[in-house]
């Protein structure tokens, strides 16, 4: 757990990632996701739904670090534009941000905010929706084909998987994180809003399967900014489902 948060999180003491780190994905999605929810509740309590839902954006970019949202750009950089594949992987390893990767950032990041601010504040919902992005990370990572052998996510990948593996060791290997989070996040979405925190879980993996299929075709696996780039992606649909009306 404790590698978990230290890498999801700047907070804690940091700690080199390991295989099993990703485990506690789940848990430690549900933690952050839980804590963003406390604190959009906190601030409705004292503000406007629209300062309270700046409020949340902001202790979403500082409990992660900024560490999702530099994925989804660097992920719009690489993806979204025509190019050849191992030039798609050069752009997402350049750190600078190019007008795909600002332009989609911008999008999500109001999507975000409109969707805090015309909602009432739903920690359990957003426990479950954090908590089913990471979910997501764990499982891709575990049995889904890395397009960047010795990136980012390299620490996660056992010596079989390295380089993508899909056999039965991948799959297997994603069963443990997977039912934890699934159960998590089912558990915290019918707990917060019932079946509408569960429709908000259902178009969260909605979207982020969707990214990582488009990251499939375009680079023919994940990587470390792939997986942060659905995550984000499929939170923000989750968010747009809960602020639905229905």
């Amino acid at each position: 757990m404790r590698r978990a948060l230290g890498f999801l999180t700047p907070f804690g003491r940091a700690a080199v990632p390991s295989v099993a780190t990703l485990d506690w994905f789940p848990v430690a999605g549900a933690a952050i996701g839980l804590a963003v929810g406390v604190l959009w509740w906190l601030a409705g309590r004292a503000w406007p739904p629209v300062v309270a839902a700046g409020v949340a954006l902001a202790c979403d970019a500082a409990l992660t670090g900024y560490l999702h949202l530099d994925g989804l750009a660097d992920s719009a950089d690489g993806l979204l534009p025509p190019m050849a594949r191992p030039r798609r992987l050069e752009v997402m390893a350049d750190p600078a941000v190019g007008a795909f990767g600002a332009v989609t950032l911008v999008v999500v990041l109001v999507l975000r905010f409109g969707a805090f601010a015309s909602t009432a504040a739903a920690p359990l919902v957003l426990g479950a929706l954090w908590c089913g992005s990471r979910t997501g990370m764990a499982v891709v990572a575990r049995c889904g084909p890395y397009a960047r052998p010795g990136g980012l996510a390299s620490a996660f990948i056992g010596p079989g998987e390295q380089g993508g593996s899909t056999g039965r060791d991948g799959i297997s290997n994603a069963v443990v994180p997977g039912l934890i989070g699934v159960a998590l996040a089912v558990g915290l979405a019918v707990a917060g809003r019932g079946t509408h925190g569960l429709a908000a879980v259902g178009g969260e993996a909605v979207g982020f399967a969707l990214v990582i299929a488009f990251a499939h075709r375009r680079i023919g696996g994940f990587t470390g900014d792939v997986l942060g780039a659905a995550g984000v992606v499929g939170e923000t649909v989750g968010l747009l489902v809960l602020a639905a009306k229905w």
